[in-house]
């Protein structure tokens, strides 16, 4: 029998901000069947390995917004493609609560793997309660808390705690979102007590707030967070906070090492990249397969080589939720300038509402159409719209109004001169004058912008584009565009 040393190891491999199973930009980078290789990779040389997810992973995808039997897909991809991943532990983030309630707990049921939440809540008629998930006919809660007991070769043991907390930037009203630190501090004691040897947080929030997270809280060894979609590697005075690259392009990697003798935590992390060069693992590509399949059946029914590289963006475009929803990006400029040439006759300008850029990433290098699909993921078609004046300065104004929210306006042909005034071609907005707008047609729904909506008197004529043209579906005019000379 080897003799017990004080000394222990295990590793802990780290994805956040994921949203595609599948590997991106033509199987260059990311892609979760070869995260799995990897994983298994380092468990047949460290069997004391997990697997963990610092939230956002249900939602945003192309594939989530398809229809397989009159129902949204909405992450179920994800979940079956981690549960053959064999994930330990994850925690929310703020894009999993973009899912209805009753989908968001059929996820939740069908996973495997745990949930940890220290100050999220599920609103009830008489008050905030944890999730919940169902598995074997259990109704488990989610806990403010998880402890992983590891023992090694030589019989050495170590208690590691995980706490997990999100920044409450998705309000919904099935969601209650506690004070994250203080909610934090709970969990934080609740380990204390428990005499857990390291403590660890999984997290979605701001680098900002991690930062804060790990001054308050001395204990922490290690923050492995979400939210950012860049990889970073941040050492505090105590903690060392990590986040990898969004969709899989890279893994952290964390070596920790504990010594039950002095009780002191040594830590390694390993930035890791997830390219062409990676294997993948061959269950996890089935099932990565099946669901490919079907998503390339639904997008070649409007455009024929969905991997076909249409743009090179020596500049990334920002497809970022916080960016598209506030100011003004590149990629909203290339959308809307494509709405208005997507007509055989001219227009004006063009609007479309933030919130329909689904993305909450950049694109950088080579953009494939299937690019495009995952910008834009719900489709729909371009109007060609007839507006008063009046009407199109009252409806810019309130995108301008609900700046950090979906209702904010993405333009192609407007800008303000020094007084905030709206200008159209450099021209100033007449009252009485009919302006031809390129408009989404979800905009004209009247469901981010109230009163814009057919029947409002300031609306002369609308156009619906004819199945011909390229305003027909917004993905098909954004391709067409950018594989033209106009861009």
């Amino acid at each position: 029998m080897v003799k017990e040393d004080g000394q222990i190891s295990f590793k802990l491999v780290q994805l956040n901000d994921v949203y595609e199973i599948a590997p991106l930009s033509g199987g260059k980078y990311g892609g979760m069947a070869r995260v799995a290789h990897v994983v298994d990779s380092i468990k047949k040389v460290e069997p004391n390995t997990y697997l963990f997810m610092a939230g956002d992973f249900l939602n945003p995808s192309l594939l989530g917004t398809l229809k397989i039997d009159g129902e949204r897909v909405g992450g179920k991809q994800m979940i079956e493609v981690m549960n053959a991943m064999d994930f330990e532990l994850v925690t929310f983030g703020n894009h999993e609560f973009d899912l209805k309630e009753a989908d968001l707990q059929k996820r939740m049921d069908e996973s495997n793997f745990y949930w940890t939440s220290a100050n999220v809540f599920q609103n009830n008629e008489d008050g905030p309660r944890s999730f919940f998930f169902r598995r074997d006919n259990d109704t488990i809660y989610v806990p403010e808390t998880y402890t992983l007991s590891i023992t090694d070769a030589d019989s050495t043991q170590v208690d590691v705690g995980f706490f997990g907390v999100t920044l409450p930037s998705n309000p919904q009203d099935f969601v209650y979102y506690a004070d994250m630190y203080l909610e934090a501090s709970s969990a934080y004691n609740t380990l204390q007590m428990q005499q857990t040897d390291v403590i660890i947080g999984l997290t979605h929030l701001k680098v900002e707030q991690d930062r804060e997270l790990a001054r308050r809280f001395p204990n922490i060894s290690l923050i492995m967070g979400g939210h950012e979609h860049n990889n970073m590697l941040i050492p505090t005075a105590n903690a060392t906070i990590a986040k990898a690259d969004a969709n899989a392009k890279s893994v952290y990697i964390h070596t920790i090492t504990y010594n039950t003798k002095t009780q002191q935590t040594a830590i390694d992390s390993h930035l890791m990249p997830i390219d062409e060069k990676t294997p993948s693992k061959p269950e996890v590509q089935v099932i990565v397969d099946k669901w490919n399949a079907v998503l390339e059946t639904k997008i070649k029914e409007v455009i024929e080589d969905p991997n076909e590289v249409i743009y090179v963006a020596k500049t990334p475009l920002d497809g970022t939720d916080s960016a598209n929803r506030s100011i003004q990006t590149n990629l909203g400029g290339i959308i809307s300038e494509a709405m208005s040439q997507s007509f055989t006759t001219e227009v004006d300008g063009a609007l479309i509402n933030g919130g329909s850029m689904r993305l909450d990433d950049m694109l950088a290098g080579e953009v494939t159409s299937i690019d495009i699909f995952r910008v834009l993921p719900f489709g729909g078609g371009v109007l060609k719209v007839d507006m008063k004046g009046n009407l199109l300065k009252k409806v810019l104004d309130f995108g301008e109004s609900k700046r950090g929210t979906g209702a904010y306006l993405q333009r192609h042909g407007f800008s303000q001169d020094t007084k905030g005034e709206w200008l159209l071609n450099q021209m100033e907005i007449e009252a009485e004058q009919v302006y031809t707008l390129a408009i989404s047609d979800f905009l004209l729904k009247g469901f981010d912008i109230p009163f814009l909506i057919p029947e409002n008197e300031g609306i002369v004529q609308i156009h619906e584009p004819d199945p011909k043209e390229p305003a027909f579906d917004i993905r098909n005019a954004v391709i067409l565009f950018l594989k033209s000379d106009n861009q």
